[in-house]
Protein backbone atom coordinates (compact mmCIF):
# COMPACT_ATOMS: atom_id res chain seq x y z
CA UNK A 1 0.00 0.00 0.00
CA UNK A 2 2.88 2.31 0.86
CA UNK A 3 4.54 1.63 -2.48
CA UNK A 4 1.20 2.10 -4.27
CA UNK A 5 0.68 5.45 -2.55
CA UNK A 6 4.13 6.63 -3.67
CA UNK A 7 3.44 5.55 -7.27
CA UNK A 8 0.07 7.35 -7.27
CA UNK A 9 1.65 10.46 -5.81
CA UNK A 10 4.31 10.46 -8.54
CA UNK A 11 1.65 10.02 -11.22
CA UNK A 12 -0.35 12.92 -9.82
CA UNK A 13 2.71 15.15 -9.74
CA UNK A 14 3.62 14.27 -13.33
CA UNK A 15 0.07 14.76 -14.60
CA UNK A 16 -0.17 18.06 -12.73
CA UNK A 17 3.04 19.25 -14.28
CA UNK A 18 1.84 18.27 -17.73
CA UNK A 19 -1.49 20.02 -17.15
CA UNK A 20 0.23 23.17 -15.94
CA UNK A 21 2.53 23.33 -18.96
CA UNK A 22 0.04 22.07 -21.52
CA UNK A 23 -1.16 25.54 -22.46
CA UNK A 24 2.32 26.96 -22.95
CA UNK A 25 3.38 23.95 -25.01
CA UNK A 26 0.29 24.39 -27.17
CA UNK A 27 1.04 28.08 -27.56
CA UNK A 28 4.68 27.41 -28.39
CA UNK A 29 3.65 25.09 -31.23
CA UNK A 30 1.22 27.58 -32.81
CA UNK A 31 0.14 27.23 -35.52
CA UNK A 32 -0.53 23.50 -35.79
CA UNK A 33 -3.36 23.72 -38.34
CA UNK A 34 -4.59 25.90 -41.16
CA UNK A 35 -5.94 29.41 -40.56
CA UNK A 36 -9.20 30.97 -41.77
CA UNK A 37 -9.05 34.60 -42.89
CA UNK A 38 -12.40 36.40 -43.16
CA UNK A 39 -12.94 39.10 -45.77
CA UNK A 40 -16.06 41.28 -45.25
CA UNK A 41 -16.18 42.19 -48.93
CA UNK A 42 -16.77 40.32 -52.18
CA UNK A 43 -14.20 38.26 -54.06
CA UNK A 44 -12.43 40.21 -56.78
CA UNK A 45 -12.58 43.57 -55.03
CA UNK A 46 -9.64 45.58 -53.71
CA UNK A 47 -9.96 44.30 -50.13
CA UNK A 48 -10.19 40.70 -51.30
CA UNK A 49 -7.20 41.10 -53.62
CA UNK A 50 -4.87 42.70 -51.09
CA UNK A 51 -5.93 40.24 -48.39
CA UNK A 52 -5.21 37.20 -50.57
CA UNK A 53 -1.81 38.58 -51.51
CA UNK A 54 -0.91 39.29 -47.88
CA UNK A 55 -2.20 35.90 -46.74
CA UNK A 56 0.00 34.17 -49.32
CA UNK A 57 3.01 36.06 -47.97
CA UNK A 58 2.09 35.24 -44.35
CA UNK A 59 1.81 31.53 -45.19
CA UNK A 60 5.57 31.54 -45.80
CA UNK A 61 6.09 32.84 -42.28
CA UNK A 62 3.61 30.61 -40.44
CA UNK A 63 4.09 27.40 -42.41
CA UNK A 64 0.37 26.67 -42.77
CA UNK A 65 -2.33 27.41 -45.33
CA UNK A 66 -4.42 30.55 -44.87
CA UNK A 67 -7.84 30.23 -46.49
CA UNK A 68 -9.73 33.43 -47.31
CA UNK A 69 -13.49 33.29 -46.78
CA UNK A 70 -15.71 36.09 -48.10
CA UNK A 71 -18.52 36.88 -45.65
CA UNK A 72 -20.38 39.69 -47.38
CA UNK A 73 -23.52 41.71 -46.71
CA UNK A 74 -24.88 44.38 -44.42
CA UNK A 75 -22.45 47.03 -45.72
CA UNK A 76 -19.61 45.02 -44.20
CA UNK A 77 -21.43 44.21 -40.95
CA UNK A 78 -21.67 40.45 -41.56
CA UNK A 79 -17.95 39.95 -42.17
CA UNK A 80 -16.84 42.21 -39.34
CA UNK A 81 -19.20 40.40 -36.96
CA UNK A 82 -17.88 37.02 -38.10
CA UNK A 83 -14.35 38.09 -37.18
CA UNK A 84 -15.45 39.44 -33.80
CA UNK A 85 -17.49 36.35 -32.92
CA UNK A 86 -14.89 33.78 -33.97
CA UNK A 87 -13.24 31.50 -31.42
CA UNK A 88 -10.28 33.43 -29.97
CA UNK A 89 -7.68 30.72 -30.58
CA UNK A 90 -5.68 32.42 -33.32
CA UNK A 91 -7.03 30.21 -36.10
CA UNK A 92 -9.68 32.65 -37.33
CA UNK A 93 -8.96 36.29 -38.05
CA UNK A 94 -9.85 38.77 -40.75
CA UNK A 95 -9.40 42.05 -42.52
CA UNK A 96 -11.21 45.03 -40.99
CA UNK A 97 -11.88 48.14 -43.06
CA UNK A 98 -12.93 51.76 -42.63
CA UNK A 99 -16.57 50.73 -42.39
CA UNK A 100 -15.87 49.29 -38.93
CA UNK A 101 -15.67 52.92 -37.79
CA UNK A 102 -18.86 54.07 -39.52
CA UNK A 103 -21.25 51.13 -39.00
CA UNK A 104 -21.80 51.56 -35.22
CA UNK A 105 -23.05 55.13 -35.53
CA UNK A 106 -25.67 54.01 -38.06
CA UNK A 107 -26.91 51.25 -35.78
CA UNK A 108 -25.76 48.52 -38.18
CA UNK A 109 -23.55 46.85 -35.54
CA UNK A 110 -23.71 47.02 -31.74
CA UNK A 111 -19.94 47.11 -31.11
CA UNK A 112 -16.92 49.10 -32.24
CA UNK A 113 -13.19 48.75 -32.93
CA UNK A 114 -12.49 47.95 -29.25
CA UNK A 115 -14.14 44.52 -29.70
CA UNK A 116 -11.01 43.12 -31.39
CA UNK A 117 -7.34 42.40 -30.80
CA UNK A 118 -5.76 44.34 -33.66
CA UNK A 119 -2.70 42.96 -35.43
CA UNK A 120 -1.45 45.48 -37.99
CA UNK A 121 -2.70 48.18 -40.31
CA UNK A 122 -1.97 47.16 -43.88
CA UNK A 123 -2.77 50.06 -46.16
CA UNK A 124 -4.39 53.47 -46.21
CA UNK A 125 -5.50 55.35 -49.29
CA UNK A 126 -5.82 58.97 -48.33
CA UNK A 127 -8.58 61.14 -49.72
CA UNK A 128 -7.69 63.91 -52.12
CA UNK A 129 -9.26 67.13 -53.28
CA UNK A 130 -9.03 67.13 -57.07
CA UNK A 131 -10.24 69.54 -59.76
CA UNK A 132 -10.19 69.62 -63.56
CA UNK A 133 -6.82 70.42 -65.10
CA UNK A 134 -8.02 73.70 -66.62
CA UNK A 135 -9.73 74.92 -63.43
CA UNK A 136 -8.67 78.38 -62.26
CA UNK A 137 -8.28 76.83 -58.80
CA UNK A 138 -4.60 75.92 -58.43
CA UNK A 139 -4.12 75.23 -54.72
CA UNK A 140 -6.08 74.10 -51.69
CA UNK A 141 -6.06 77.69 -50.44
CA UNK A 142 -7.60 78.82 -53.75
CA UNK A 143 -10.18 76.08 -53.34
CA UNK A 144 -11.15 77.13 -49.82
CA UNK A 145 -11.29 80.81 -50.74
CA UNK A 146 -13.50 80.02 -53.73
CA UNK A 147 -15.88 78.00 -51.55
CA UNK A 148 -16.07 80.76 -48.93
CA UNK A 149 -16.84 83.40 -51.56
CA UNK A 150 -19.38 81.13 -53.27
CA UNK A 151 -21.06 79.12 -50.48
CA UNK A 152 -22.93 76.07 -51.68
CA UNK A 153 -22.11 76.72 -55.31
CA UNK A 154 -19.25 74.31 -55.96
CA UNK A 155 -20.32 70.84 -57.14
CA UNK A 156 -18.39 68.19 -55.20
CA UNK A 157 -18.51 64.67 -56.61
CA UNK A 158 -18.70 61.79 -54.12
CA UNK A 159 -19.18 58.05 -54.52
CA UNK A 160 -22.36 57.70 -52.42
CA UNK A 161 -24.06 59.23 -49.38
CA UNK A 162 -22.29 58.01 -46.26
CA UNK A 163 -19.38 56.60 -48.25
CA UNK A 164 -15.77 57.16 -47.16
CA UNK A 165 -15.38 59.91 -49.74
CA UNK A 166 -18.61 61.64 -48.70
CA UNK A 167 -17.23 61.69 -45.16
CA UNK A 168 -13.86 62.97 -46.44
CA UNK A 169 -15.44 65.91 -48.25
CA UNK A 170 -17.67 66.69 -45.26
CA UNK A 171 -14.70 66.50 -42.90
CA UNK A 172 -12.87 69.16 -44.91
CA UNK A 173 -15.99 71.32 -45.02
CA UNK A 174 -16.59 71.04 -41.27
CA UNK A 175 -12.99 71.74 -40.32
CA UNK A 176 -12.65 74.80 -42.60
CA UNK A 177 -16.13 76.32 -42.41
CA UNK A 178 -17.05 75.87 -46.07
CA UNK A 179 -19.89 74.11 -47.84
CA UNK A 180 -20.63 72.82 -51.30
CA UNK A 181 -23.26 70.88 -53.20
CA UNK A 182 -22.75 67.13 -53.11
CA UNK A 183 -23.21 65.27 -56.39
CA UNK A 184 -23.48 61.52 -55.85
CA UNK A 185 -22.28 58.81 -58.23
CA UNK A 186 -22.37 55.03 -58.28
CA UNK A 187 -18.74 54.73 -57.24
CA UNK A 188 -15.60 56.84 -57.44
CA UNK A 189 -14.78 55.99 -61.06
CA UNK A 190 -17.85 57.68 -62.62
CA UNK A 191 -17.32 60.71 -60.38
CA UNK A 192 -13.75 61.10 -61.65
CA UNK A 193 -14.94 60.64 -65.24
CA UNK A 194 -17.54 63.37 -64.71
CA UNK A 195 -14.85 65.69 -63.36
CA UNK A 196 -12.54 65.06 -66.31
CA UNK A 197 -15.47 65.79 -68.61
CA UNK A 198 -16.17 69.11 -66.91
CA UNK A 199 -19.57 68.12 -65.51
CA UNK A 200 -18.64 68.81 -61.87
CA UNK A 201 -16.11 71.08 -60.17
CA UNK A 202 -14.22 68.72 -57.86
CA UNK A 203 -14.08 65.24 -56.40
CA UNK A 204 -13.08 63.78 -53.05
CA UNK A 205 -11.74 60.30 -53.76
CA UNK A 206 -8.49 58.41 -53.21
CA UNK A 207 -5.26 58.92 -55.12
CA UNK A 208 -5.43 55.49 -56.82
CA UNK A 209 -8.89 56.38 -58.11
CA UNK A 210 -7.70 59.56 -59.85
CA UNK A 211 -4.38 58.07 -61.00
CA UNK A 212 -5.25 57.39 -64.64
CA UNK A 213 -6.86 60.80 -65.20
CA UNK A 214 -4.05 62.50 -63.29
CA UNK A 215 -1.39 60.76 -65.38
CA UNK A 216 -3.29 61.72 -68.54
CA UNK A 217 -3.26 65.38 -67.48
CA UNK A 218 -7.05 65.66 -67.31
CA UNK A 219 -7.23 66.54 -63.61
CA UNK A 220 -4.99 68.13 -60.99
CA UNK A 221 -4.79 67.15 -57.35
CA UNK A 222 -4.72 70.09 -54.95
CA UNK A 223 -3.97 68.22 -51.72
CA UNK A 224 -3.95 64.84 -50.07
CA UNK A 225 -5.34 64.05 -46.60
CA UNK A 226 -2.28 62.16 -45.39
CA UNK A 227 0.54 62.45 -42.86
CA UNK A 228 3.11 62.65 -45.62
CA UNK A 229 3.33 63.19 -49.34
CA UNK A 230 2.81 60.31 -51.74
CA UNK A 231 6.02 58.66 -52.92
CA UNK A 232 4.57 58.36 -56.42
CA UNK A 233 3.35 61.97 -56.52
CA UNK A 234 5.70 63.98 -54.29
CA UNK A 235 4.57 67.34 -55.70
CA UNK A 236 1.09 67.00 -54.19
CA UNK A 237 1.07 68.73 -50.77
CA UNK A 238 -0.68 67.37 -47.70
CA UNK A 239 -3.41 69.34 -45.98
CA UNK A 240 -1.20 69.34 -42.90
CA UNK A 241 1.48 71.23 -44.82
CA UNK A 242 -1.13 73.79 -45.80
CA UNK A 243 -2.10 74.33 -42.17
CA UNK A 244 -5.09 72.01 -41.84
CA UNK A 245 -4.70 69.07 -39.48
CA UNK A 246 -6.85 66.70 -41.51
CA UNK A 247 -5.75 63.12 -42.11
CA UNK A 248 -8.37 60.81 -43.56
CA UNK A 249 -8.80 57.99 -46.02
CA UNK A 250 -9.91 54.41 -46.53
CA UNK A 251 -7.82 51.86 -44.67
CA UNK A 252 -7.50 48.12 -44.10
CA UNK A 253 -5.98 46.05 -41.31
CA UNK A 254 -5.70 42.56 -39.86
CA UNK A 255 -7.56 41.87 -36.61
CA UNK A 256 -8.38 39.00 -34.27
CA UNK A 257 -11.39 38.30 -32.07
CA UNK A 258 -10.85 39.61 -28.55
CA UNK A 259 -9.07 37.36 -26.08
CA UNK A 260 -6.42 35.58 -28.18
CA UNK A 261 -3.45 34.38 -26.11
CA UNK A 262 -0.79 37.16 -26.05
CA UNK A 263 1.95 34.73 -27.11
CA UNK A 264 -0.10 33.68 -30.14
CA UNK A 265 -0.82 37.31 -30.93
CA UNK A 266 2.90 38.02 -30.87
CA UNK A 267 3.53 35.22 -33.37
CA UNK A 268 0.79 36.52 -35.65
CA UNK A 269 2.00 40.12 -35.48
CA UNK A 270 5.55 39.03 -36.32
CA UNK A 271 4.37 36.88 -39.24
CA UNK A 272 2.23 39.59 -40.83
CA UNK A 273 4.84 42.27 -40.21
CA UNK A 274 7.34 40.16 -42.15
CA UNK A 275 4.71 39.40 -44.80
CA UNK A 276 4.35 43.14 -45.43
CA UNK A 277 8.02 43.11 -46.56
CA UNK A 278 7.52 40.29 -49.05
CA UNK A 279 8.50 41.48 -52.58
CA UNK A 280 5.62 39.63 -54.25
CA UNK A 281 3.12 41.23 -51.89
CA UNK A 282 4.61 44.71 -52.35
CA UNK A 283 4.46 44.27 -56.12
CA UNK A 284 0.83 43.15 -55.96
CA UNK A 285 -0.08 46.21 -53.88
CA UNK A 286 1.56 48.43 -56.50
CA UNK A 287 -0.38 46.70 -59.26
CA UNK A 288 -3.58 47.40 -57.32
CA UNK A 289 -2.55 51.06 -56.84
CA UNK A 290 -2.90 50.63 -53.07
CA UNK A 291 -0.64 52.56 -50.72
CA UNK A 292 0.90 50.38 -48.03
CA UNK A 293 0.77 52.04 -44.61
CA UNK A 294 1.98 49.57 -42.01
CA UNK A 295 1.27 50.21 -38.35
CA UNK A 296 2.07 47.84 -35.44
CA UNK A 297 -0.68 47.08 -32.89
CA UNK A 298 -0.12 50.06 -30.57
CA UNK A 299 -0.07 52.60 -33.41
CA UNK A 300 -2.99 50.91 -35.14
CA UNK A 301 -5.08 51.10 -31.97
CA UNK A 302 -4.34 54.82 -31.55
CA UNK A 303 -5.17 55.42 -35.19
CA UNK A 304 -8.49 53.57 -34.86
CA UNK A 305 -9.59 55.75 -31.94
CA UNK A 306 -8.66 58.99 -33.71
CA UNK A 307 -10.33 57.80 -36.90
CA UNK A 308 -13.50 56.71 -35.09
CA UNK A 309 -13.79 60.06 -33.28
CA UNK A 310 -13.27 62.06 -36.49
CA UNK A 311 -15.78 59.99 -38.45
CA UNK A 312 -18.38 60.22 -35.66
CA UNK A 313 -18.04 63.99 -35.49
CA UNK A 314 -18.39 64.33 -39.26
CA UNK A 315 -21.32 61.93 -39.56
CA UNK A 316 -23.20 63.94 -36.96
CA UNK A 317 -22.49 67.15 -38.85
CA UNK A 318 -23.84 65.81 -42.14
CA UNK A 319 -26.92 64.21 -40.57
CA UNK A 320 -25.96 60.55 -40.87
CA UNK A 321 -26.34 60.14 -37.11
CA UNK A 322 -29.61 61.17 -35.48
Amino acid sequence: MKRLSIVLLCLLLVSGALFATGGSESTAKYPTKNITMICPWAAGGGTDAILRALSAAAEKQLGVTITVENRTGGAGAIGHSAIKNARPDGYTMGMVTLELNSLPQQGLIDYDYTAYDHVIRVNADAATITVKSDSPINSIKDFLEHCKKNPGMLNMGISAPGSPWHIAAALLANETGINYKYITFDGAAPAVTALAGGHIDAVSVSLPEIKSQLDAGNVKCLAIMDDKRSEGYPKIPTLKEEGYNIVYGAWRGISLPKGVDPAIQETIVKAFTEAMKDPAFINQAKNLNLALAYQPPDEFNRFLKENFDAITKTMKAIGLIK
